[in-house]
């Protein structure tokens, strides 16, 4: 994100994640105008909130599980805005386009 920060230019949000399973925790992505920090713990106030098992978080990340279908499987769970978590999903896709580009 540092080297391409277009995706997330504008952009103002705190992303939560609470995974379950082996490799459990709570995490935070931080995106305030163009750059990203990820965050140990809670310790912002989250705009949306993403529930899943971390290997499906690993997968999410990668682009090798589409967060929609997740969703309607019930493999994620999302609190908070919606809208956020549809984002999310557009500017990993943007990265994850650019990594194999």
């Amino acid at each position: 994100m540092k080297d391409k920060p277009e995706p997330i230019r504008g952009l103002n949000v705190i992303y939560q994640y609470e995974i379950t399973g082996e490799d459990s925790g709570t995490f935070q992505l931080v995106i305030e105008d163009g750059s990203a920090r990820v965050i140990e713990g809670a310790t912002e106030s989250a705009d949306c909130t993403l529930r899943l098992s971390d290997k499906n978080f690993k997968k999410m990340i990668v682009g090798k599980l589409n967060g929609t279908a997740a969703f309607m499987t019930g493999k994620l769970k999302v609190q908070g805005s919606m809208g956020l978590a549809l984002k999310l999903e557009g500017i990993l896709n943007e990265y994850n386009m650019s990594e194999t580009a």
